[in-house]
């Protein structure tokens, strides 16, 4: 009797122990979910606030727009300044309608609201009251007209003042829920952290104590390790799905961007066919003369510009067939830096190698991946001040992957900028035609690899390539 219900109370240990750990480890996934929902709620929040700001930017800009326009006017009685200050009224009206209109506007803004629309019209009364009055006073600026502007001026400086607090009202905002949020991600951690350890605590002390007792359960102690076994393979398995999904996340990405280069390219080259032969056509025609050669001479050209850009936007995003080769890294590297040796030593640039000798070769197309470090280094080159540039240039092998990196230390680039890096004719470069990184992705991409950026501004830019190991 007393085994029998020592035996009971030992399997109530070991079932108890089990049930707690995996009610744990439940707990901490829906946390993680309820984590990662709050992270979303957060990037909403980010991009309501920049959505707003940015409305209120368009606002003020067009307010200035009319008040320069309409000041040109008079001054010079050129009416050509006039377009901007008319133009001015559709602006600023599109951002006052996209900010009432905005779900996410707080009741303080909305007020705030009430009282910018007040203003923008009086001011921009005023400044319609000037432009009438101004060709009826024989382009004269009557005292009138000069009580006009510098109440005008009032009235602007209240606009000026009210967009400002609405910017720092919505920074504000944005700061409180960034505490809040913070806040609740510390807890957060705290409770998957605990319920972590807690569950590995119930684990081990079910497994022992079904171990010391019951050495002859083979079987269930064999469930035991299948079950922790499939625990380990499942989180192998979620990461390499979730490292999966970023690939086809890029991979869709430049697919659409292929498949947008190739509507563009056909619906160009059949109106550019068009126009070239209509220039040939007209060319036989058109008596000649020094005029009209130069006039055919410039459609020609920019023609064949706009066939050539096409052309390079179809290469920078056309999926190429790969030659693969087993090839070491640092032997890729070495010849893309030889490639752009005249580039580093025409502007004195410092070259430092990092290479480590412990990385397998990798399965590539080796001209392509040489093309690809090469628009890296040279991208490195341009960005950084001559006589003053430190290019790195680092391999090295983690885990399963082989891992190369490129930094400068040239003018780095704003978070704006990097989220449009890879854009087709996106560059920052004065001579740039915008397709070396995004023919550099589409070569990264083509060999399943990814390729990762980070730049502070004045500090440089960083990127990192990582390959899949044979």
């Amino acid at each position: 009797m007393i085994k029998t219900i020592r035996e009971i109370a030992f399997d109530f240990r070991v079932k108890a122990g089990y049930t707690v750990a995996f009610v744990l480890l439940l707990i901490s996934y829906i946390v993680t979910l309820y984590g990662n929902n709050q992270l979303k709620k957060q990037i909403t929040w980010v991009k309501q606030t920049n959505r707003v700001i940015r409305n209120l930017d368009d606002l003020l800009s067009g307010m200035k727009d009319a008040e320069s326009g309409l000041r040109g006017y008079i001054n010079t009685r050129d009416t050509s300044f006039l377009a901007p200050y008319k133009n001015s009224f559709a602006q600023v009206n599109t951002a006052f309608n996209a900010l009432k209109n905005d779900e996410g506007i707080d009741v303080v803004q909305q007020n705030s609201l009430t009282t910018l629309s007040s203003l923008i019209k009086q001011r921009f009364d005023k400044l319609r009251f000037a432009e009438e009055e101004y060709p009826k006073s024989n382009y004269v600026v009557t005292d009138t007209i000069l009580h006009s502007f510098y109440w005008g001026k009032a009235t602007m400086d209240r606009i000026r003042s009210l967009v400002s607090d609405m910017d720092l009202h919505e920074e504000r905002l944005l700061e409180v829920r960034t505490k809040d949020l913070d806040a609740k991600y510390r807890a957060l951690n705290a409770i998957v952290t605990t319920s972590l350890m807690l569950a590995l605590v119930f684990a081990v002390f079910g497994f022992y104590t079904y171990f010391r007792e019951y050495k002859a359960k083979l079987t269930a102690n064999k469930k035991v390790l299948d079950y922790q076994k499939e625990l380990q393979d499942r989180i192998v398995e979620l990461d390499n799905a979730n490292k999966q999904l970023l690939l086809m996340k890029a991979s869709e990405k430049f697919t659409a961007t292929g498949r947008i280069a190739r509507t563009i390219a056909h619906e160009v080259r059949n109106p550019l066919t068009n126009i070239d032969l209509a220039v040939s056509q007209i060319k036989s025609e058109v008596p000649f003369n020094e005029e009209t050669a130069m006039l055919f001479d410039m459609v020609q050209r920019n023609s064949e510009r706009i066939n050539q850009l096409i052309s390079e936007l179809l290469n920078a995003t056309r999926f190429a067939e790969l030659n693969y080769e087993l090839v070491a890294v640092n032997t890729l590297l070495d010849a893309a830096l030889e490639l752009a040796r005249d580039r580093l030593e025409l502007n004195h640039i410092k070259t430092v190698r990092h290479y480590a000798d412990n990385i397998p070769p990798i399965v590539v197309d080796p001209d392509k991946i040489r093309i690809a470090f090469l628009n890296l280094i040279v991208n490195a080159v341009e960005a950084m001040e001559p006589g003053e540039g430190v290019l790195k240039v680092v391999s090295r092998k983690e885990e399963n992957k082989c891992v190369v990196q490129i930094t400068d230390n040239g003018a780095g680039m704003t978070e704006e900028e990097l989220e449009k890096l890879f854009e087709p004719f996106f560059t920052t470069k004065t001579n740039g035609n915008g397709l070396g990184l995004t023919n550099m992705q589409n070569i990264i991409l083509n060999h399943k690899a990814t390729v990762n950026v980070s730049s502070e501004v004045g500090k440089g830019t960083s990127f990192v390539i990582r390959f899949n190991l044979p």
